[in-house]
């Protein structure tokens, strides 16, 4: 059984705590892929003095040849979006299809990260005084922590590491403990690429030590996290004692509301794909249904045909269209969300069982439920798992309403042909995107982000994330 390391200071190193854990498949938990680290207090220093050492030299490198190497690293990506995507579905469950998607995505958020290295523009203002020059220049934040998911294990990280590194940041990475063979592979490309010693750095083990011994640094000017909001709470906490900037994109509980939608099927379409890709552990997946009682009953029957299209299986099978969850735990989670909306007089009307037959793997059947009430926890809370409620109401005003009713607030979708419909919720939902006869995907150079205990911080992607990792220097120049 291969061993694998930490990579510090351009070394591959065992860790100081000796202890490695077992990463296995979700479809085959009796499969382990590899044996991991299991890091300490004393690895994260050494990566964090690394990226300390190396952050002055790197700062200094112009920031076209920063892009320079981003452009290998994606080029990379692509070449590798073969392998790197079976290795992603062998230790996270989604189906090929959905892993090699993850890494050209990747490349291509590289690509644009790549060329901001050359558009880091500051800008000169009108001086009160004459002989005056007053200039504001944007510099590197210094050393990034970044803590990634294991539900985006490769474009996530990617998220992160390339616009640290186009702004002339240094990083410590610390992958989701659920999936570490992915990033083992992210860092070997980034070496290929050209990756001098110390600038990014790979430290492997349990949030609870390794990201938490990260967050309390003060050494380590920003966090960047993705995860669970109750974990981005524990990390605002930490960082907030140095005052390190925080960047967290949390949890959603994100609606399709449908009121006068141009083409129901279309809607479904849109509604399942966002609904059940990733076996719907997705913080941007539609997880509530919110319909006009005029149209529910014939939207509840074309989700519930698509849904039972469904192929569940091992991603690896060319003919699977849903893998497993990630564990046992994540299992067990949509299991008690189902029981007791099931208890709460809800309706399973496809799915609500694990898939036994389908062997040991982590498999749930896609499900739907109907006659959910607004206010119990499985149209509240996030689920992180395929199952999807549907909800009736009489009007726009009470849809907006319920939408609005979750501590989340990270995307939303409306499906109408009422213009005025559409402007309305745009305006009145509490979220960071929202979608207007679309589903809840989103490109590559738009800003990503949420609101409320969905996200604190610049958003990523696109222009918003130099907000994060770059700070502002004001320049005075009297000229004679």
């Amino acid at each position: 059984m291969e061993q694998y390391r930490n990579y510090i200071n351009g070394k591959w190193r065992t860790p100081s705590t000796g202890v490695y854990v077992p990463n296995i498949n979700p479809a085959d938990p009796d499969e382990v892929l590899g044996m991991f680290p299991q890091s300490g207090g004393i690895d994260v220093d050494q990566a964090i003095s690394a990226a300390l050492a190396a952050s002055c030299e790197w700062q200094r490198v112009p920031g076209p040849e920063r892009g320079k190497l981003l452009l290998r690293f994606a080029d990379l990506l692509d070449q590798h979006a073969a392998p790197l995507g079976k290795i992603l579905t062998k230790e996270q469950g989604k189906v090929l299809k959905e892993s090699a998607g993850e890494v050209k995505r990747a490349a291509v958020e590289a690509r644009f990260m790549a060329g901001e290295a050359s558009r880091l523009s500051g800008e000169t203002l009108p001086s009160e005084v004459q002989g005056v020059w007053v200039q504001v220049i944007r510099e590197s934040l210094g050393v990034i922590g970044a803590i990634s998911p294991w539900n985006f294990p490769v474009v996530t990280p990617v998220r992160k590491i390339a616009p640290a590194l186009a702004c002339g940041n240094t990083v410590v990475f610390k992958p989701a403990s659920d999936t570490p063979w992915t990033a083992v592979y992210l860092m070997e490309l980034l070496i290929e690429a050209g990756l001098p010693p110390g600038v990014v750095n790979l430290v492997m083990g349990s949030g609870s030590v390794v990201g938490q011994h990260l967050s309390e640094s003060s050494a380590v000017n920003g966090i960047t996290f993705t995860g669970s909001t109750a974990t981005g709470r524990r990390i605002y906490t930490a960082a907030a004692q140095h005052l390190g900037r925080v960047q967290l994109e949390l949890g959603g509980k994100n609606a399709a509301v449908v009121m006068d939608a141009p083409n129901l099927e279309e809607a479904a379409k849109e509604i399942v794909a966002a609904a059940f890709a990733a076996s719907g552990q997705r913080c941007t997946a539609i997880s509530r249904v919110i319909v006009s009682k005029a149209e529910a009953g014939r939207l509840t029957d074309i989700i519930v045909e698509l849904v039972r299209q469904i192929k569940v299986g091992d991603g690896l099978s060319s003919d699977t269209t849903m893998g497993p969850l990630i564990s046992h735990a994540r299992l067990e989670t949509a299991e008690e969300f189902v029981r007791n909306a099931e208890n709460s007089g809800a309706r399973i009307l496809t799915g609500g069982k694990r898939l036994t037959e389908l062997g040991k793997g982590f498999f749930y059947a896609p499900t739907v439920l109907r006659g959910v009430k607004p206010d119990s926890p499985v149209a509240r809370e996030e689920i992180f798992g395929p199952v999807l409620p549907i909800i009736s109401v009489e009007s726009i005003e009470e849809a907006v309403t319920i939408c609005n009713d979750t501590s989340y607030g990270l995307a939303a979708s409306v499906f109408t042909r009422d213009i005025d419909k559409a402007m309305e919720f745009a305006g009145e939902i509490q979220a960071g995107m929202i979608h207007l006869n679309h589903g809840t995907a989103s490109q590559a150079h738009v800003p990503f982000g949420g609101v409320k205990a969905s996200g604190q911080g610049a958003f990523s992607i696109g222009s918003t994330a130099k907000d994060f990792y770059m700070t502002n220097k004001v320049i005075y120049l009297r000229v004679s």
